[in-house]
């Protein structure tokens, strides 16, 4: 009596000790799921996921009945009978235990599972089963039955990277929980017990194995009739790995996103279940996404072919040619990115399927901008037939679609034009394919680069933004990160500061060689025309529209470049990180698309400098905003109450007048190709750089403004006559064609103080009444001219800027 007295006492002691050592279940009314970061668009649509954990919590009236069903029969079949321990389950483990000597089923119930996941580790000791059983205990005595559930299907590990039932749900077969039909919820009800053992896709054998046992337990129970039964055992695997299926193609702005939320919030970032609603709009999103890859493959096909990516092993017989050609034994290295893709998926030496080892070589192979890859199975005079990633039959692509490929040789120098197809592609070569309406053609990933960034002038948010071609092949973001120099899109801001210092659309500057002696030059520099060519005495309109490099260097010069940098501050430019020297005149700036693309909207909104950002606001793990943008907006005629109003910068006279001039670009300049979008509402200017480096267009009407940059990232030559009107604006045009669709034109509003009156196209001058050669101008009213022009009975040629002068042959080309 004594001895059994002081076990119990012993065994209370024990119990009360380790009751009070034991973490209080009541801080699972605020459990913090470790939910992953979640990108949308504006409205909504998903751009991209981050974080190690994917979780999608559910309340329990969200969660299946039968889901429900499949839980308790596989894992507790009386949890509604129990206290939180069933203890004829642990008499059981008890008994197998002394009669084997071993560790058997330990007769956890969910809410011992539970206890588990939250609080205790995973290691079999007795010590823990006994804390979890005191834990189960408490947590019943706190919670009912359907809130463990909750806890319990929202927390279990199912594997492939998925806690809960509802993101196994997505990962497996890419369904919410709700559309999964009774063999797939029994096939993720049998995943807890070991994730890895009984994974669909990794042991299908073993995962059918449990879940028929699972639906054997659902049908003992009476959870489910035989037919029911019967016909879900039927089912094969249909469970894959599904990667996160995004609605819009954004990734460039994802990543932005996430390394925002990480500097905000730190790790926390990652596991909060934070939702960041971007400024970007879906629709714009993907007119940017086709508008730049077309772009660059346009660009691409005028240059020639570079030949295959690469070479797989393969068996093919050489009878499947018409050709005589060796098969292939190994990969060859090729000239495109993907090559280093391609040789590490074919590292390893073909299975004894080879067809087999074909086609899996070939998937690991990704998909880059729409751009297939696939394996050259057969060559004849009419053609390829091939293989392609992710496509069953056999794919065939003639040779009038592949005629194209003229052998790249330099930027401004192609090979031969083929004659057969044999003279593209032999057998076993990688290449790629492009979809399109009569089927696939040969395309190759562009060697060049590009960027288009769009924003609203309104309050600079940023409505789409492309950083490159691809962001698996490079995670470079060129919209933002890559400075290079604009060119003569960055005139525009130039003129204005000239407007600003007295000169007008009409003042004449001389369009003449001229030759700057700097020592620090190893020689003296002689900037000309593109054309090569000089004009004399022009206007300024004029100039700008037809982009004459010698009218712009004067007018810096003339104006002074102290003025010309304190105003360049109004469009939100450095003027510490510019250059202080006269090619400032021709775009030698270093600047990011997205940092021209902000300083045009200065003057698409009137004379508001805004601040571009793409994080319009983010809500918490319960739905509740935590965030909003309050970036200064553009507001008439005055803001409501809590919407910060954007600083003016810049006269509203000023902005007029350089939207009057850029429309002429448009009209009448270099940017006429534009006029296929039949507005009259858009300016804009293109920009090209020395020796055909860059190829820029902005442009933009009163709600919209867009840059599009085209260049390769080592800042290589284009290539004679790429320049921003042929690179880059029909990247901008077939971009707008959907931005600006189904939309009225959208002017900026003609301020007061200005007048339109007669000049002479010579001189800028008034123009006297009988004068019929004259053209309107429009001035600030404090600047109309005040003399009146001559009329010579007959003018020399040359002198309306129409006719040229030869340049000397000494001159030598610099950025225009």
């Amino acid at each position: 009596m004594a001895l059994l007295l002081l076990l119990i006492i012993a065994g209370g002691a024990s119990w009360w000790y380790l009751d009070k050592h034991l973490p209080s279940p009541e801080s699972l009314r605020g459990v913090q799921w470790q939910v992953p970061l979640q990108v949308y668009t504006r409205d909504g649509r998903l751009i991209g996921e981050f974080g190690e954990k994917r979780r999608t919590p559910l309340r329990r009236a969200e969660i299946p009945q039968r889901m429900i069903h499949a839980f308790i029969a596989s894992e507790d079949d009386r949890f509604y009978q129990h206290p939180g321990v069933d203890w004829q389950g642990l008499v059981r483990a008890a008994a197998h235990l002394i009669r084997t000597g071993e560790k058997g089923p330990g007769g956890s119930t969910i809410t011992m599972q539970v206890a588990r996941n939250f609080f205790l580790g995973r290691e079999k000791t007795y010590l823990r089963k006994i804390n979890e059983i005191l834990l189960a205990l408490k947590i019943e005595r706190l919670f009912t039955k359907d809130e463990i559930l909750e806890l319990y299907i929202n927390k279990i590990f199912l594997g492939h990277r998925a806690y809960g039932a509802a993101a196994a749900s997505l990962v497996y077969y890419g369904l919410p929980l709700s559309d999964l039909n009774l063999a797939q919820m029994a096939m993720i009800a049998g995943l807890p017990k070991a994730p890895s053992r009984f994974n669909p896709v990794t042991n299908p054998e073993r995962a059918i194995a449990r879940r028929d046992y699972v639906l054997g337990r659902m049908l003992d129970i009476g959870y489910i009739s035989r037919s029911e039964h019967d016909k879900a055992q039927a089912e094969g695997v249909t469970a894959k790995v599904h990667a996160l299926a995004a609605e819009v193609e954004a990734p460039y702005i994802a990543e932005m996103a996430r390394a925002y939320m990480e500097e905000r919030y730190g790790e926390e970032a990652y596991t909060a279940g934070y939702k960041v609603y971007t400024t970007i709009e879906g629709p714009l999103q993907s007119a940017a996404n086709d508008a730049l890859r077309n772009a660059l493959l346009a660009y691409d096909l005028r240059h020639g072919y570079r030949g295959p990516e690469g070479r797989l092993a393969t068996s093919i017989s050489e009878a499947d040619s018409e050709e005589e050609k060796e098969a292939p034994q190994s990969l060859s290295q090729s000239s495109n990115s993907s090559s280093a893709i391609i040789e590490e998926a074919s590292a390893n030496i073909p299975a004894p399927d080879p067809e087999d080892a074909l086609r899996d070589d070939l998937g690991k192979i990704p998909v880059l901008g729409s751009l297939h890859p696939a394996l050259v199975r057969k060559v004849d005079r009419d053609g390829i037939e091939l293989s392609v990633r992710d496509i069953a039959d056999p794919v065939r692509v003639s040779f009038a679609d592949m005629e194209w490929a003229r052998p790249y040789i330099t930027p401004n120098r192609l090979g031969r034009k083929p004659k057969k197809a044999a003279d593209v592609a032999s057998l076993g070569d990688i290449v790629r394919l492009q979809k399109k309406d009569e089927g696939f053609v040969l395309s190759q990933v562009p060697a060049v680069e590009g960027a288009l960034v769009s924003l609203s002038p309104k309050n600079g948010a940023i409505l789409s933004l492309v950083g490159g071609f691809d962001f698996r092949r490079s995670k470079f973001n060129r919209a933002t990160q890559a400075k290079r120099q604009p060119g003569s899109s960055f005139k525009p801001f130039i003129y204005s500061a000239a407007l600003e210092a007295g000169f007008t659309a009409a003042s004449i500057i001389n369009d003449a060689p001229v030759v700057f002696d700097d020592p620090s030059l190893e020689s003296a520099w002689r900037p000309e025309n593109y054309s090569r060519k000089f004009f004399g005495p022009t206007r300024l309109r004029t100039a700008l529209y037809k982009s004459r490099n010698l009218v712009s260097i004067r007018l810096l010069r003339e104006m002074g470049i102290d003025h010309a940098l304190e105003h360049l501050a109004k469009f939100g430019f450095d003027p510490d990180a510019l250059p202080h020297g006269l090619s400032l005149a021709l775009g030698s700036a270093d600047l990011s698309p997205l940092e021209i693309a902000s300083g045009y909207a200065v003057i698409a909104n009137g004379g508001h400098i805004v601040i571009p950002h793409f994080v319009d606001r983010i809500v918490d793990i319960d739905d509740t905003t935590i965030f909003t943008s309050s970036a200064p907006t553009v507001c008439e005629p005055e803001c409501e109450p809590g919407v910060v109003p954007a600083p003016r910068t810049l006269d509203e006279r000023n902005a007029w007048l350089m939207y009057s001039l850029l429309r002429d670009v448009i009209r009448s300049g270099t940017a006429r190709k534009a006029l296929s979008l039949e507005r009259s509402d858009i300016a804009g200017k293109t920009g090209t750089t020395n020796d055909q480096r860059d190829a820029w267009f902005s442009g933009f009407n009163a709600d919209i403004v867009a840059t599009a940059w085209v260049g390769f990232d080592e800042q290589a030559s284009l290539g004679n006559k790429e320049t921003g009107g042929r690179a880059a604006l029909p990247m901008w045009i077939e971009f707008m064609e959907t931005a600006l669709a189904d939309t009225a034109p959208s002017q900026l509003k003609r301020p007061d103080r200005i007048v339109t009156v007669r000049i002479d196209p010579a001189t800028g001058m008034l123009a006297p009444t009988a004068q019929k050669d004259a053209i309107f101008e429009s001035f600030r009213k404090d600047r109309v001219p005040s003399q009146m022009a001559e009329i010579p009975l007959q003018r020399p040629a040359g002198s309306t800027s129409d006719e040229a002068a030869p340049a000397p042959a000494s001159v030598t080309e610099r950025l225009f």
